[in-house]
């Protein structure tokens, strides 16, 4: 099992930036494909970016596609979003999530794909 602790949201304008982390609690990290997501008010969890056990495969939505990257520190069992040219659209509750089914190299777009998820970090861009 993993416990997954997110931080490095906030309020930010429109254009700004915010990297978010989730630090993983236990030895097998590695052993975990990693995404993460959002939701905002009264819509459906969606997907954000993935990352492959691995490290070399990513997967992105569209809408954040050359203004997010995802990337992941095993040795700091923590995985990141930095998110540049934030826009008002992005505001959301973010979550990182952990899947311990999928092959080496592959990522994770299904919420029902993910075993175990943090508690979520709000971010606010004000326009």
């Amino acid at each position: 099992q993993v416990q997954l602790v997110e931080s490095g949201g906030g309020l930010v304008q429109a254009g700004g930036s915010l990297r978010l982390s989730c630090a993983a609690s236990g030895r097998t990290f590695s052993n975990y494909a990693m995404g993460w997501f959002r939701q905002a008010p009264g819509k459906e969890r969606e997907f954000v970016a993935a990352i492959s056990r691995s490290g070399g495969n990513t997967d992105y939505v569209d809408s954040v596609k050359g203004r997010f990257t995802i990337s992941r520190d095993n040795a700091k069992i923590t995985v990141y979003l930095q998110m540049n040219s934030l826009k008002p659209e992005d505001t959301a509750v973010y979550y990182c999530a952990a899947d311990r089914r999928t092959g080496y190299y592959t990522t994770d777009r299904l919420v029902k794909g993910y075993d175990y998820w943090g508690q979520g970090t709000q971010v606010t861009v004000s326009s």
